[in-house]
């Protein structure tokens, strides 16, 4: 059965008349009366009786007109709700983010994204680090992700901001200045993040330049639970800026004695439709975001 068929059943019911009908449907007679004699067919029944007064409705074609006319209706329905998606009137922009982005950035973002499209839905899911963002943009989770640059070669990503590393040491730290050596950071235990977290990956890589022996001692789950640890006195730890804040006041803060930062962005899966949707909440960080937005290199 097709929608043509359906299309000329309902054109004719309402038309009493199959040359009528072609004219409100565009179409040729021949092409309204073969729909109608194939539908016919297929049901096993005959939905008009034909005459010289035009074309009446038999009884059962009375009961399936009204299943008809259902059957356009939802058609009518979806047409409608794929336009509204289209036109920013509805739809949803599924988030992945890992935590220091979710609380410090994409609170502004979104709220400034809502006072524009107030009837897009917004939905955040938090990832344990970046690779698993990328990952829920692969499998179609997400519609787009904060990630750290450069992203996967299948991946369109824009840069936002750049995060500085910073070494975090117990509020009684007698290190002058505002710079600490690798000498001066292997006196103190190392608190990071549990192995398999991508972070705990590039701390560890960073750790190995020191000719002195850094002792990684503790191993959470939390970058919360890493401050409240160096601000009790149990180690230093290394975080990038933006997951360490908010900062007690009695921790001391250091730059690295090797500079190093991470480059965060925003990334879509590449070469994929994406909604009107997905497009304005992208402008939206461009406009929130502190550092230019520019397609990652």
């Amino acid at each position: 059965m097709k929608l043509s068929q359906i299309r000329a059943f309902v054109a004719v019911a309402e038309c009493s008349n199959f040359s009528e009908a072609a004219l409100k449907l565009e179409v040729t007679q021949s092409a309204v009366s073969h729909a109608i004699a194939s539908l016919e067919s297929e049901l096993g029944v005959q939905l008009f009786c034909r005459g010289r007064q035009g074309a009446t409705l038999t009884s059962v074609g009375e009961r399936l007109l009204v299943h008809a006319c259902e059957v356009l209706q939802l058609l009518e329905n979806m047409v409608e709700q794929a336009n509204l998606e289209k036109t920013l009137h509805s739809g949803k922009v599924r988030i992945a983010s890992f935590r220091s982005v979710s609380t410090h950035i994409l609170p502004g973002i979104i709220a400034q994204f809502r006072s524009r499209f107030p009837e897009i839905t917004v939905t955040i899911t938090e990832q344990f680090d970046y690779l698993r963002v990328e990952e829920a943009l692969r499998q179609g989770h997400a519609d787009l992700g904060f990630t750290y640059l450069p992203a996967a070669d299948d991946l369109q990503a824009w840069e936002i901001l750049r995060d500085d590393y910073i070494a975090l040491l117990p509020p009684n730290c007698p290190v002058k200045g505002t710079r600490i050596s690798f000498q001066e950071l292997a006196a103190y235990p190392l608190i990071t993040l549990v192995a398999g977290n991508a972070c705990n990956d590039t701390i560890r890589s960073y750790v190995k330049g020191s000719e002195f022996p850094i002792n990684i001692a503790y191993e959470v789950r939390e970058d919360s639970t890493i401050v409240s640890m160096v601000m009790q006195g149990l180690g230093a730890a290394i975080l990038p800026r933006l997951a360490a804040e908010p900062l007690p006041p009695s921790v001391r803060v250091y730059s690295l004695p090797i500079p190093f930062e991470r480059i965060i962005g925003v990334a879509v899966v590449a070469n994929t439709l994406h909604t009107p949707a997905v497009f304005a909440f992208l402008d939206t960080v461009r406009e929130v975001a502190k550092f230019p937005f520019k397609p990652a290199v």
